[in-house]
């Protein structure tokens, strides 16, 4: 039953993005016979250091969406703080909800089923917008945000010109 809701869910929200494109991300399925693996390309933010790069990651949703948040990959290059080295992305709505056991977050920061593609994919492009250094899924990346702000743009440069050519 719970997998039945979660596909009518997701079946609604690809097609109301498809309808309704939102600048800034594409999305859509990785394969047509799986609703729950969609394909996202996210466009870096303007007047950001990911502004004009491509970047590409896989959202799966577990079969109970949208009691429990999707996972994020991005499967192109990324260096950011809040994106560990293997591409999860790390932010707060995409965490379980509930009390953070480490008490990093406020229960209203984590997730929520009123969450949608949309809603996390913009907080996505938020995070690219403004990183958090304070709880780092990345520490080098944190760190060199920090402490070398220039090898830390030399690096994001390099990835925005890869992910261009690869489009």
């Amino acid at each position: 039953m719970a997998e039945n809701q979660a596909s009518l869910l997701l079946r609604k929200q690809l097609k109301d993005l498809s309808r309704n494109p939102v600048d800034g991300f594409s999305a859509g399925l990785v394969d047509d016979s799986n609703l729950f693996e969609w394909n996202v390309t996210i466009i870096g933010p303007p007047d950001t250091l990911y502004e004009g790069g491509y970047f590409t990651a896989i959202m799966s949703f577990p079969p109970n969406y949208p009691n429990s948040p999707p996972s994020v990959r991005f499967t192109s290059d990324m260096w950011h703080p809040n994106v560990y080295p293997d591409g999860r992305v790390c932010i707060s709505i995409l965490h379980a909800p509930g009390d953070d056991p480490n008490g990093y977050e406020l229960a209203s920061e984590r997730w929520s089923p009123v969450h949608t593609v949309e809603t996390i994919l913009l907080s996505i492009i938020s995070m690219l917008s403004s990183p958090n250094d304070e709880s780092p899924a990345n520490i080098d990346a944190a760190k060199e945000w920090r402490e070398t702000k220039e090898e830390f743009k030399r690096k994001v440069s390099r990835i925005v010109r890869r992910s261009q050519e690869s489009m």
